[in-house]
């Protein structure tokens, strides 16, 4: 595999910075509202269910039990994030993911950010964009929901973590790596093969997003901040070798 995992985990905070520029700023407060509102409803909402189900089925005696039964619920909250949070929030905020890729692309090649990215552009490619995002679901539920069988398969599950981890940093890396690309007609099958050609590159801007999400708080940012930095991540790592090809 090619590339460097450091230079594509530098895009991740190169996006970060990028999303508090002018003439950024405004493409960027719909994917945090969205990410913010989304991500609350689901700890707010799993965390409810979970201390409720805690209650009816443990018996008063055992109720030291609890405190061992919390740290499950981070790991299964961990796996809902992926399936449920990630998904959705893209889902819902894919058609401003794709202005704010513009937006950014167009600032990093100097030119006016209005000069690519307006929001009529949101509503004729309303039906294109949806379509994308349900073949992105569709490719990582048909391979992440068999990875989490080896979870409960003895010996295998010990390196389980770990695949899932990989797992989790090529489908962040391709989720918004989809936005940039998609906004220059490469469709999906060719996202995946030209992220591969750098895999290196890919899964580091892939395992930096998913330590952002990861982290309380910070992950209210996440989307705004993984679609800017995969953005410099195409102009600066693959859009150069589109046009040699």
């Amino acid at each position: 595999m090619k590339g460097n995992p450091f230079t594509g985990a530098a895009y991740l905070l190169r996006g970060f910075s990028l999303i508090r520029q002018p003439g950024i700023r405004q493409f960027v407060f719909v994917p945090l509202l969205i990410n913010t509102l989304l991500f609350s409803l689901l700890i707010w909402f799993g965390a409810g269910q979970f201390d409720a189900l805690i209650t009816r089925l443990l018996p008063a005696a055992l109720d030291w039990l609890e405190w061992l039964l919390w740290p499950l619920f981070a790991v299964t909250v961990s796996i809902l994030v992926f399936f449920t949070f990630i998904h959705l929030s893209n889902l819902v905020g894919a058609p401003f993911n794709g202005l704010l890729a513009e937006a950014v692309e167009s600032h990093l090649k100097g030119r006016s950010t209005a000069d690519g990215a307006s929001w009529g552009s949101v509503l004729k490619n309303l039906g294109p964009i949806f379509t994308a995002e349900i073949k992105k679901i569709v490719y990582f539920l048909t391979r992440g929901l068999p990875l989490l069988i080896f979870f409960a398969i003895p010996v295998i599950n010990v390196v389980a973590p770990l695949l899932w981890m990989l797992f989790s940093a090529w489908m962040l890396a391709l989720e918004y790596a989809d936005y940039p690309m998609g906004n220059h007609d490469i469709l999906f099958p060719e996202q995946r093969a030209r992220l591969k050609k750098k895999g290196l590159l890919t899964f580091g801007f892939g395992s930096a997003t998913l330590l952002l999400v990861m982290i309380p708080i910070l992950n209210f940012i996440a989307m705004p901040t993984a679609v800017a930095g995969a953005t410099v991540m195409w102009v600066e790592g693959f859009e150069g070798e589109e046009k040699k090809d």
